[in-house]
């Protein structure tokens, strides 16, 4: 893993840098209740230039945010997807990806619309994910590493070891690293984040500038991730409930 890390108090503003948090949840995952609004108010406030929004095994919203955004923030449209060997990020989709794929073809199809994988959170015990399972799987996380173009070696929301194994896992494997804040509410948006000195217009210029990153690192208060219990039963009663394989892709939760 390449590029350096420093504590996030707040994010710097020079020319000539893109400022990302690659990986939060708007209101149209079924653990969040932040509207896509709200989102895109908080990036511009703490100077992000560049917001990927992963929702689980979706992406209509992002698709609209990314239509509506202002010209001073870049809106990525993502997808945090459950691969049948845990769970991958896609950034630069145009569609959403099906879960339950295996990595390999999960990652075919997010590479199919030109966009690149991360792997996300791979050693957070705390998550009932297919990813924080494979990470006792030697095997099924090394089929992981091969799917994919980057790790996500800080997550706000990892404690214990479950960063510091990522960041030897993904220079372990030669993968670069991101820093994220995995963000389900306003509060955590770009706790972390990834710092690159150039102009991040698509998945290669991102891939390319990785090697130079700086890596913003702070953490999600425990209060904080508290609230995403109370936003599943929100979600389920409002009928948003998560997509699993075999659910049509157009017939779950209502729109965020």
């Amino acid at each position: 893993m390449t590029g350096s890390s420093i504590p996030s108090a707040s994010i710097p503003s020079t020319a000539g840098r893109s400022f990302l948090d690659l990986h939060c949840h708007s209101s149209a995952s079924f653990d969040s209740l932040a509207s896509p609004q709200s989102l895109i108010a908080k990036a511009r406030r703490i100077g992000l230039t560049h917001l990927a929004i992963t929702d689980h095994e979706r992406v209509d919203v992002a698709l609209r945010a990314r239509d509506l955004a202002p010209a001073d923030l870049v809106v990525i449209v993502g997808e945090e997807v459950r691969s049948a060997d845990g769970d991958l990020i896609g950034l630069f989709l145009e569609r959403a990806v099906p879960p339950g794929l295996s990595a390999a073809e999960t990652a075919a199809a997010i590479h199919e619309q030109g966009g690149i994988v991360g792997l996300p959170h791979p050693f957070d015990r705390f998550r009932s994910s297919g990813g924080s399972k494979a990470a006792e799987q030697e095997r099924a996380l090394a089929a992981l590493a091969a799917a994919v173009d980057y790790v996500e070696v800080h997550n706000a929301r990892a404690y214990r070891d479950a960063n510091p194994r990522a960041a030897a896992f993904a220079q372990a494997h030669g993968l670069p690293g991101t820093a994220s804040s995995d963000a389900h509410s306003v509060m955590e948006l770009g706790v972390a984040s990834t710092v690159v000195p150039a102009d991040v217009t698509d998945g290669a210029s991102l891939l390319a500038a990785l090697a130079d990153a700086r890596l913003m690192t702070s953490r999600a208060s425990y209060l904080v991730r508290g609230w995403t219990p109370v936003a599943k039963v929100i979600q389920r009663v409002r009928g948003n409930r998560r997509i699993v394989p075999g659910m049509s892709m157009t017939t779950t939760a209502v729109d965020a």
